[in-house]
């Protein structure tokens, strides 16, 4: 039998009694949720759209990117991604340049602004992350430790099953 979550709040309805895929499901929405909400607490000034926080961090990790790999990474449309960085553009987060190992091509490659950006988002992030792990028990914190190789690992393979139903 799965373990229950240990918040005070119950779970709705079925998924009380849900394996564990469904329970996983629910607790990863509701973090994201939540995470979300909370930074505007820390960071209220902040209204960059969740979709171009995560191309800044793809640019963060993986820079410069064509529009086509951003788009592929990220699981969209290359006009949406386009789209996305026509806006980060316009307000100085990135740039377009030409990409050096085919002139023909552009690349899109995060600007001052855009790392001092993703910077900031990430740290009022993490501080508030680190509010919630304080409150709770040693328990607690240490599960999630414990459990977050796992996560990662969780990750992975579903990036491995995404990209293997793209390929057939």
């Amino acid at each position: 039998m799965p373990a229950q979550p240990r918040s005070e709040l119950p779970l709705p309805g079925p998924a009380a009694e849900a394996p564990d895929a469904r329970l996983l499901t629910e607790a990863v929405t509701r973090l994201r949720r939540a995470l979300r909400a909370s930074i505007r607490t820390d960071y209220p000034w902040e209204k960059l759209p969740m979709a171009q926080v995560e191309l800044l961090q793809v640019l963060g990790e993986h820079s410069p990117a064509r529009i086509s790999d951003l788009a592929a990474r990220q699981r969209l449309a290359p006009s949406t991604v386009s789209g996305l960085i026509g806006q980060m553009i316009a307000t100085g987060l990135v740039a377009r340049e030409v990409d050096s190992a085919d002139r023909r091509a552009s690349v899109v490659t995060l600007t001052d602004a855009g790392r001092d950006q993703l910077a900031a988002w990430t740290t009022a992030h993490e501080r508030r992350m680190d509010a919630a792990l304080a409150s709770l028990d040693d328990a607690d914190r240490a599960a999630i430790a414990a459990a977050l190789p796992a996560l990662f690992q969780l990750a992975e393979q579903l990036g491995q099953l995404d990209a293997g139903a793209n390929a057939g």
